[in-house]
């Protein structure tokens, strides 16, 4: 949660008058929904258990959420990428590509975060399979927030040579650092072998191709016949 907000932090809170009202409640209810990862095992190991069923109940209904305001925002993916065809002087390395790449894989991203809380709920009576289905949430939906923050910081950096700066190394960088972090969490709690883990693991590989899904024209044109 920590690296998702310091990632997002910049880019949500320093234009927050002037964001759309799907970010505003994507945002919230994506922040929410990291915490209720972390207060719902409290609870259910310090044998609060009925507090724990219903914050589930209300924390799929907040899945449901962030599912929803993540479709509803990608709209914004397909403004920029014909605002970057429109003015590129101002878009800089920032190619009308990487936007439709950015949307394929989010839209990846948001099917996999679904899935996996649908497993969850199947199996909410194996506590170990329930609470990894749920945890891998985290890491299927991290890039969009760490990537940003990982790529304004290098973007800062190499102001100078603007606008030649190579956007993906920073993304590639923060894929890198998800797929330790959950490589890690899985090895501690012996669930490398996981469905869970390997879809977590699938979507951040997945992730790798925003270059070449961007480029690709046949799907250019389906994203914008699809999501205009």
């Amino acid at each position: 949660m920590i690296l998702m907000q310091l990632g997002i932090f910049k880019d949500y809170w320093g234009d927050f008058s002037e964001n759309a009202w799907s970010v505003h409640v994507h945002y919230l209810t994506g922040t929410i929904w990291y915490f209720y990862l972390i207060i719902q095992p409290y609870f259910v190991t310090h044998g609060q258990i009925n507090k724990h069923r219903t914050n589930g109940i209300i924390g799929m209904f907040l899945a449901g959420g962030v599912c929803l305001t993540a479709l509803s925002m990608m709209n914004r993916d397909m403004v920029n990428a014909q605002r970057a065809l429109e003015s590129p002087d101002s878009f800089g390395p920032f190619q009308p590509w990487f936007f439709y790449g950015v949307a394929a894989v989010e839209i990846v991203m948001i099917t996999a975060f679904g899935y996996a809380v649908i497993k969850s709920i199947i199996l909410r009576k194996e506590m170990e399979n329930h609470a990894w289905w749920l945890i891998s949430t985290v890491f299927i939906i991290m890039m969009p927030a760490l990537s940003r923050g990982i790529q304004n910081t290098y973007v800062a950096m190499y102001q100078n040579d603007w606008p030649h700066i190579d956007i993906m190394l920073p993304i590639y960088f923060s894929q890198m650092l998800t797929l330790g972090i959950l490589l890690l969490g899985a090895w501690k709690y012996h669930k490398i072998q996981h469905p869970g883990t390997y879809l977590a693991i699938g979507v951040n590989l997945f992730i790798f191709l925003i270059e070449p899904l961007g480029r690709s024209e046949t799907l250019q044109l389906f994203l914008q016949s699809v999501i205009r």
